[in-house]
C-alpha cells in the first residue's frame, strides 16, 4: 500500500505547504520518495548513491523553516558535495572517497528545507549530453526506456520525470541542465555565472561555463530555489550583481508586451532537426498569440573560433580533474581508471598550456 499516494501529484512548493499545513509528516515523504525510487529506479539507474536513512534521521528532527520544509530532494553526483559521502563525478577513483565538507551550496539547499535522499546519476566529470559512465551505467529516460535522458544532469532529469523527487540539483557548463530538462519534459535554469555560490573548494567550474541549480516539474520551484541559494559564498572570485527582489514573485507578474528574438539556425552544427524546428515554430505561434513581438536573427558567431576556445578549456579542465583524482586515490592512474573519452580529452589537455 502506498505511503502517499498523491504523493507525485505536488510540486516541492505544493508538498512543502502541506507539510506546513500538518496535512502530511516530512517523514512521510521521505517514505513516499523511497518507496518510488525503489519501485522505479532499477530501470532507469538514476539514483546511484542512497541516503535513507540520512533522510528518514532528519524527518524526525525539528526542520529547517524554509520554503522547501520536508521536501524530498536529489544531488547531482557531480561538483557538489556532502559531508562524509562520496562525490564520485562519475569516475571509479572517486567513488569510495567520502567528500570532507558540505559545499555552500548542498549548506544552502539544506537551509531551504529539502532533505536529501541520495545522489544521481552523470557522465564523468559532466562531460558529454548523455549519462553512461563506465563507473555506474547508462541512465533511462522514464518517457522511454530505450532513449538517453540527456546530460549530463540526466539522473536528476530522469528522477524528476518518474516523479521520484520534485527537484533535483543540476550543472551547466554546455547544456548540462538544459538538455536533460528538454529530453525529459522539465523546467530547466541555467543561471549567470556568480549567482549561485561554488565554494569552498571550487572557485569557478570550467573557467565560470558551469553553474549549478536546479530541474524542476514547475517553473515557480526553480524561482523559488533561486531564492533560497543565489548569492556570493566568501572568497568567491566574482559574482553576479545583486538582486533584492524575489524571483519566485516575478514568476507571477505579468511580463508585459516583450521583444522576443529567436533562431531556427544551428550555432556549431550544421542541421537542425526537423521536429526540432516544428517545436520552435510552435512556441513562436504560442508567444505571437500572447501579444509579444517575435523576430528572427540569427547573431553572428564564429563557430571554428568558438569551438577551439571552449575544447581548449574542456580538455584543460578534464586534465586537471584527472590530476586531481590521481592525487586523491593516491596512485599513478592510467587508461583504465576513466571513461575513453574522458582519458583522450585529458591527453589532448596535458600538451596545451591552458592546462
Amino acid at each position: 500500500m502506498a505511503v502517499f499516494p498523491e504523493y507525485s501529484h505536488y510540486d516541492g512548493l505544493g508538498l512543502a505547504e502541506l507539510v506546513r499545513n500538518k496535512e502530511v509528516s516530512a517523514l512521510e515523504l521521505v517514505d513516499a520518495a523511497i518507496e518510488r525510487i525503489e519501485m522505479h529506479n532499477p530501470k532507469l539507474n538514476a539514483v546511484i548513491t542512497k541516503m535513507y536513512d540520512l533522510a528518514r534521521d532528519q524527518a524526525k528532527k525539528p526542520l529547517s523553516e524554509g520554503m522547501f520544509t520536508g521536501v524530498p530532494f536529489l544531488v547531482k553526483d557531480l561538483m557538489s558535495t556532502i559531508a562524509g559521502v562520496p562525490t564520485s563525478n562519475g569516475n571509479r577513483l572517486w567513488k569510495n572517497i567520502p567528500a570532507r565538507v558540505d559545499s555552500e551550496l548542498v549548506k544552502r539547499w539544506k537551509k531551504s528545507g529539502v532533505l536529501i535522499l541520495g545522489k544521481t546519476n552523470t557522465p564523468e566529470f559532466g562531460l558529454s549530453p548523455y549519462t553512461e559512465p563506465d563507473a555506474f551505467g547508462p541512465t533511462n529516460n522514464p518517457w522511454d526506456l530505450t532513449r538517453s535522458p540527456g546530460g549530463s544532469s540526466g539522473g536528476s532529469g530522469a528522477a524528476v520525470s518518474a516523479r521520484l523527487v520534485p527537484m533535483a540539483s543540476g550543472g551547466d557548463g554546455g547544456g548540462s541542465i538544459r538538455i536533460p530538462s528538454s529530453a525529459c519534459g522539465l523546467f530547466g535554469l541555467k543561471p549567470t555565472r556568480g549567482r549561485t555560490p561554488t565554494g569552498p573548494e571550487l572557485g569557478e567550474a570550467w573557467h565560470g561555463f558551469a553553474i549549478e541549480h536546479v530541474l524542476t516539474r514547475s517553473v515557480r520551484d526553480s524561482a523559488a530555489m533561486l531564492d533560497a541559494t543565489h548569492g556570493a559564498d566568501t572568497g568567491a572570485p566574482y559574482h553576479a550583481p545583486h538582486f533584492d527582489g524575489s524571483f519566485l514573485q516575478q514568476v507571477s507578474n505579468r511580463p508585459g508586451k516583450l521583444k522576443i528574438a529567436y533562431t531556427g539556425k544551428p550555432m556549431l552544427g550544421k542541421n537542425v532537426h526537423a521536429d526540432v524546428l516544428a517545436g520552435l515554430q510552435e512556441t513562436v505561434a504560442l508567444l505571437k498569440d500572447l501579444g509579444h513581438e517575435v523576430i528572427e536573427a540569427s547573431p553572428e558567431v564564429d563557430g571554428e573560433a568558438l569551438s577551439l576556445a571552449f575544447l581548449s578549456i574542456l580538455a584543460a579542465e578534464i586534465r586537471a580533474d584527472i590530476e586531481d583524482a590521481a592525487r586523491a586515490a593516491g596512485k599513478k592512474v592510467s587508461v583504465n581508471d576513466f571513461d575513453s573519452a574522458s582519458f583522450g580529452l585529458g591527453m589532448i589537455g596535458k600538451v596545451l598550456s591552458a592546462q
